[in-house]
């Protein structure tokens, strides 16, 4: 029993010692009170992502617009229906500590088009923009093939797709006002990837930057 006890103690504190979501108290500013930062891997390179420590910092003035023209930055429902699971910032970060500790069954996508992505963009994301996967919009068939098989691990059989080992993929846009991550979603759907696998965080770059969290360009 005791033998039992000292394992399980070691196997916790491995746990601890190895995961990337970490407590200071030397942060003023945390982002639960669980959580002080969490380390990333972004293009190869290890990115801590945490609060801004400042507490007079303000919001980054490409996201203090309180209004934009409707269509096409129109407010975008809570949930986007057909059992998508709509996800807020600690759960993304939670697929992205996962990504970066070596899950390849997970991705997390920005996307965003390229002038947008370069002002900002979380951690651990890649860039799969809603109009490379589009039709309507110019998406190339022979690309958007390319992103199903490359990028999400879907297989062509005999000329059907097969989603058995498809990823799960985590996709945000500029938050609540923007249709670009839905619009990625509805598309995929409509290509028949299987909605359980499709996760989307709605409050995307603009609750992320109210937050002051850290981003990459």
């Amino acid at each position: 029993m005791i033998k039992k006890n000292i394992l399980k103690t070691f196997f916790v504190f491995l746990f601890l010692i190895n995961s990337t979501f970490v407590f200071s108290n030397e942060l003023v500013v945390n982002i639960s009170n669980e959580i002080s930062f969490v380390d990333v891997i972004h293009e190869g390179k290890k990115i801590r992502i945490q609060r801004n420590q400042s507490t007079d910092n303000v919001v980054n003035s490409e996201f203090a617009k309180t209004s934009r023209k409707c269509p096409p930055f129109c407010i975008q429902p809570s949930s986007l229906g057909n059992s998508v699971e709509t996800i807020g910032e600690l759960e993304i970060l939670e697929y992205l500590k996962r990504s970066s500790d070596g899950d390849s069954s997970v991705l997390v996508i920005d996307s965003r088009t390229e002038d947008w992505v370069k002002k900002g963009t979380i951690p651990g994301s890649i860039n799969i923009p809603w109009n490379s996967l589009k039709p309507e919009a110019g998406a190339d068939p022979f690309q958007i093939a390319d992103i199903l098989e490359k990028k999400f691990n879907v297989t062509n059989i005999e000329g059907l797709w097969n989603f058995t080992n498809a990823k799960t993929l985590v996709l945000f846009c500029n938050g609540m006002w923007c249709g670009q991550s839905p619009s990625n979603i509805k598309t995929l759907l409509r290509l028949g990837y299987p909605a359980g696998k499709l996760k989307w965080y709605r409050g995307g770059m603009q609750n992320w930057e109210i937050l002051g969290l850290t981003v990459v360009k």
